[in-house]
């Protein structure tokens, strides 16, 4: 008797698995039917996603800057730009290397902006080391910090923390201070301990200050009396470059500190449309695939 009991037990079992097993695999496949039908329609408002998130980015630079009444211009960067890129990477090689590093950032990925290696050891390549190694420099923090104030920071992500914006502005806005330990300052970073690297290119500007009226005509600010204060920087010793070619070099620089930081980011956007464009592909098969499936279930 407890044979046929036990054994009723397990044949009730076994049937009530079997049906639980087909409830679980048809919830699966309308679920995973349902994804690839609906799907798509969400990605149709990515592109508008997309359209918004890059000044969602750049926001932050442009409000850090905002807050000292620092107008940031708009850094005309392309990454597709290979010749911007090529020339970002000599400016860096030859005026930010020797201080800061790019300890995340190997010589040999600059094959992929169409260079050799015998290019890079030849022309950028300094120290000897081998191409496969790392953007490393041989000052330490603790000299760095002796010398500067500061240890100067790596760069390797230094475009995604900043953004393109505030480097374009920062690299463009150094001018001579006597009162500061180096004889520089900086229109966006005020009272920066770093010198101009680039001032044989750039030239040697000083602030000019000059008092202004105000708008209202009685020689006040809103009529009560108070100087305006106007501020210029004057070119005192011009560089090796003209100011739009000087421009040009900052603009290739931050071009090649933004790839530096993201060096697939160019494929990764590319392979991002093509799976966009094989979903969008994909969805008259998959929604014709759930017709089929589900015709006969109701």
């Amino acid at each position: 008797m407890n044979k046929l009991i036990d054994l009723a037990g397990k044949n009730a079992s076994v049937a009530f698995s079997g049906s639980r097993i087909m409830q679980l695999s048809r919830s699966c496949c309308r679920d995973f039917l349902a994804v690839l039908v609906f799907a798509p329609a969400a990605l149709l408002l990515s592109p508008a996603a997309l359209l918004v998130s890059p000044s969602i980015l750049f926001v932050s630079p442009s409000a850090m800057a905002s807050e000292g009444g620092v107008h940031l211009d708009a850094a005309p960067i392309n990454q597709t730009d290979v010749v911007s890129l090529q020339s970002g990477a000599r400016t860096f090689a030859n005026y930010c290397l020797n201080c800061h590093s790019a300890s995340l950032m190997r010589w040999n990925r600059l094959m992929e902006l169409g260079l050799t290696e015998a290019q890079i050891k030849d022309n950028l390549m300094f120290s000897g080391d081998k191409v496969g190694e790392l953007m490393n420099v041989a000052m330490n923090r603790k000299d760095g910090q002796k010398w500067f104030g500061a240890a100067p920071p790596d760069l390797s992500v230094i475009a995604r923390a900043r953004g393109a914006d505030w480097l374009y502005g920062y690299l463009r806005g150094f001018y001579r201070d006597s009162a500061r330990p180096t004889g520089w300052n900086n229109t966006v970073y005020e009272n920066v301990g770093m010198p101009n690297p680039l001032w044989q290119l750039q030239g040697e500007r000083v602030r000019v200050e000059q008092a202004a009226k105000g708008g209202d005509g009685k020689g006040g600010e809103a009529g009560h009396g108070g100087a305006m204060k106007t501020v210029k920087y004057e070119m005192v010793k011009p560089g090796s470059l003209t100011p739009g070619q000087y421009d040009e070099t900052v603009r290739d620089l931050v071009n090649f500190l933004v790839y530096v930081g993201e060096p697939a980011a160019t494929s990764r956007k590319q392979i991002g449309i093509i799976v966009l464009l094989f979903l969008l592909a994909l969805w008259p098969l998959a929604y014709l695939l759930k017709r089929e499936y589900w015709k006969d279930v109701h």
